[in-house]
């Protein structure tokens, strides 16, 4: 295998290694019934909503936030943190053996995730494959979040690492094309068949042998 350009990786956790969605945990709040949920999620608890954890806000004040307008939903609104856990099914299992090939390559990897500074440690705890990385860049903790620019600039900076030989990995697009400007190689992750496809291409990983 020749020597490749891009020789260090940095991988998104959610979506991408961890297969995370508040839809694993409120399909059993909401005992399958998969309309009254989504209109939840997509009212009461919404993406944006839980951007701002991942923003360094804290539970409890986006939960105090939410119950001013959705009292009669405060039960489900605080099951959010409380249970965090049960929105994460597991890993990804094609994912991780991708991480785990990189890793006995001796491939540099980081993390960089849009993460809540409460939930993080608990996830690094179930996730063995977490102290695989050389350093996480967690949103939370830093109040930055993906796609902002400065949280790509102090990933940089605090890894010290190269981006002109850094491969990106993200399950968002636009997490993805915000690392390019700095001149990494970014990857739209869509799944791990197609991750390693493009790793291989990149010269990464090895290609498969033929039958």
């Amino acid at each position: 295998m020749a020597k490749a350009a891009r020789d260090i990786v940095v991988f998104d956790l959610g979506g991408v290694l961890i297969d995370w969605n508040p839809r694993h945990l409120y399909r059993k709040l909401f005992a399958g019934d998969d309309a009254a949920m989504e209109h939840f999620l997509s009212t009461v608890c919404t993406h944006e909503w839980n951007r701002g954890h991942d923003s360094g806000r804290s539970f409890a004040e986006g939960a105090r936030l939410l119950k001013i307008d959705h009292p009669d939903k405060a039960e489900l609104i605080d099951a959010y943190c409380a249970r965090f856990d049960e929105m994460m099914a597991g890993p990804i299992a094609g994912s991780v053996e991708i991480l785990a090939e990189l890793k006995a390559l001796g491939t540099p990897l980081y993390g960089l995730t849009n993460f809540s500074a409460e939930t993080y440690p608990a996830a690094f705890e179930r996730f063995e494959f977490l102290r695989w990385f050389r350093g996480i860049l967690v949103s939370g903790e830093v109040k930055m979040i993906k796609p902002d620019p400065r949280i790509f600039e102090l990933l940089i900076k605090r890894f010290e690492i190269d981006p002109q030989r850094t491969v990106y990995i993200d399950d968002v697009a636009a997490n993805a094309m915000a690392a390019r400007p700095f001149g990494m190689h970014a990857i739209h992750f869509t799944n791990p068949e197609a991750l390693r496809q493009e790793l291989v291409e990149l010269g990464l990983l090895p290609a498969p042998l033929l039958d």
